[in-house]
């Protein structure tokens, strides 16, 4: 409660002012204007703190100016009636009561032209890092191939396991790393009030592999208290707002586990910037919850318990890049001139970023951006901000550049199944072989996933879809080896140069030419090549001799980019 008691008595003060105004100039009795303004303010002080006590204003300049103008407006005139019942109103007191309140008026515009001046700040608050070349995502660094809506619609099925689950709902997902393994989490929430007052606290959580189509949740009773749909002083947001209320909590507090499956509630919050309340993004902070005790601590986000990917929130990340994207100028230029304004797509998993790991075990929010321009569906680049530092990187290089973005992607999916009504999802972006591509996973209205799709980022015709990740992309290897147009892999791709005796050769041909496949003696790599890039291999026998440039797959294959062979080249 301490935080409700500071902020409302803090929105009491212009109503303070105003009193000592009326005591000061008004020729009526002193005493009796001090007891009606007393009981005016116990009053409005305890009505204040109600309301308070639900709407939890984060204790900033702008916030405590528009609630003392409210309340001033509202008690000041109840105070003069009071004093002077069915009276004329002493000018001498009205004037410098309007002036004090116009003070405050002019106040709040003042700062509202602050807070769109302070954006171009904001954004420079923000810790960025521009890559010149462009690098498309690779598949060992983004493992999540699992769509929220598919794992949400699992876990739902198994809600029967939870002890007494009418009392329940299921609560926000949450990915994160447990011991190695990417997996999304999911508590369950009470379903209402009178669940919450007969259940007192929650089950536990939901765990299911994020990497995993075929995998099944796993409930894990871990009792709760203090939850997001716990009510009064076990509400997880005014546990934070009455220990932190000169601190904005951004977005819903999030699950995640510890390495021996003990559930915290993480909060983000931070302070703004000046007298506004625009978020200072290189300060920001974040809140960690015993959700049996309510027991808490603040760190800074980088500083959090190792087990937490996730202290900058998914709702953080998308005001960066919206920061980001849209105010590199300054707010008039993103309405008039729009100078290098950048606009992201909102087609992400999480308030429209969608979360995803590298090698290293780090979570990043993923985001494309898009031009301003209407009708333009290709994208500038794509920004991916550190889970745990804030830091956003910018890829804008040439090899995104232009590319279709997410919401193109998407659309290629709806289209492809208009009678079954599937609909594309969670569209990331992944190298595969040098080529910017997007996956989709595509799922029913249901939420059942049914298919991938691979789609060439810079060529809306050239899509494959499969039942599988690793039967799609063999078949999307397949398809760009078998496309005369592909230029093939960039120079991001290792290239190995290997020697042999060739063993078996298969050709085959397609609407697009001829492939050739072959293995060499003591080697167990598949090699292939197009014809169209190299013409001679069509004549390839066993017994030749090569040598060729090729790139090694992580599947047991390789792609030919260059190949001389020792018979035909003599």
């Amino acid at each position: 409660m301490i935080g409700v008691l500071i902020a409302s008595l803090i929105a009491m003060i212009l109503y303070v002012i105003g009193l000592i105004v009326t005591v000061s100039i008004s020729s009526l009795n002193t005493s009796r204007i001090m007891k009606h303004g007393l009981i005016i303010f116990v009053i409005g002080y305890v009505l204040t703190a109600i309301i308070f006590y639900f709407v939890m204003p984060a204790i900033t300049v702008p916030n405590m100016l528009i609630a003392n103008l409210i309340i001033a407006v509202v008690l000041l005139p109840l105070l003069l009636y009071a004093v002077q019942p069915g009276e004329k109103v002493e000018t001498r007191v009205v004037t410098p009561l309007v002036l004090v309140l116009g003070a405050a008026v002019i106040g709040v515009i003042v700062i509202t032209i602050l807070s769109f001046t302070t954006l171009q700040q904001a954004h420079q608050s923000i810790s960025i890092q521009e890559e010149a070349e462009a690098k498309p995502l690779s598949k060992d660094e983004t493992p999540i191939t699992v769509a929220p809506e598919f794992a949400r619609n699992k876990i739902q099925k198994a809600m029967s396991v939870v002890p007494n689950p009418q009392f329940y709902d299921l609560g926000k997902l949450q990915v994160q790393k447990v011991n190695d393994e990417i997996v999304y989490i999911a508590p369950v929430e009470f379903a209402d009030f009178w669940k919450f007052v007969r259940g007192k606290e929650t089950a536990g959580y939901f765990k299911i592999s994020a990497t995993n189509v075929n995998a099944q949740p796993e409930f894990h009773e871990e009792p709760m208290q203090y939850t997001n749909s716990s009510y009064f002083h076990k509400y997880i947001q005014r546990v934070i707002y009455n220990k932190y209320p000169q601190y904005i909590q951004s977005g819903v507090a999030q699950v995640e586990v510890d390495d021996d499956g003990k559930p915290w509630y993480v909060q983000t919050v931070y302070r703004p910037v000046h007298v506004t309340n625009r978020p200072n993004v290189d300060a920001i902070k974040v809140v960690v919850i015993d959700p049996q005790n309510g027991d808490m601590q603040m760190f800074d986000t980088k500083e959090a318990p190792d087990f937490i990917q996730g202290s900058v929130s998914s709702e953080m990340a998308t005001l960066e890049n919206d920061y980001f994207g849209k105010y590199v100028h300054g707010w008039l230029n993103s309405v008039f001139g729009k100078r290098d304004v950048k606009i992201p797509n909102e087609s992400g998993t999480e308030s429209g970023v969608t979360p995803m790991f590298n090698e290293e075990g780090e979570m990043f929010y993923f985001t494309d951006m898009t031009s301003p321009k209407e009708n333009i569906d290709s994208a500038l680049g794509y920004t991916l901000v550190n889970a745990r530092t804030g830091e956003l990187t910018y890829y804008g290089g040439e090899k995104n550049n232009g590319i279709m973005d997410s919401e193109g992607a998407k659309q290629i999916v709806n289209k492809e199944f208009p009678e079954k009504k599937w609909e594309g999802y969670m569209p990331v972006l992944y190298n595969v072989d040098g080529n910017p591509t997007w996956v989709v996973n595509v799922l029913d209205p249901n939420g059942l996933h049914k298919q991938y799709a691979y789609i060439k980022a810079n060529d809306s015709d050239f899509v494959v879809f499969g039942d599988t990740a690793s039967e799609t992309l063999d078949a999307y290897r397949m398809a760009l080896l078998q496309d005369p147009s592909n230029v093939g892999a960039t120079d991001d791709a290792v290239t190995e140069q290997v020697t042999g005796e060739v063993e078996r050769v298969l050709v085959t041909s397609s609407d697009q030419g001829q492939i050739v496949q072959f293995l060499l003696t003591d080697d167990p790599t598949i090699y292939t090549v197009n014809a169209s890039k190299a013409p001679l291999a069509i004549f390839l026998k066993q017994g030749d001799h090569i040598q060729a440039d090729v790139q090694i797959l992580d599947n047991g294959t390789a792609t030919v980019e260059k190949i001389d062979i020792e018979e035909l080249t003599e």
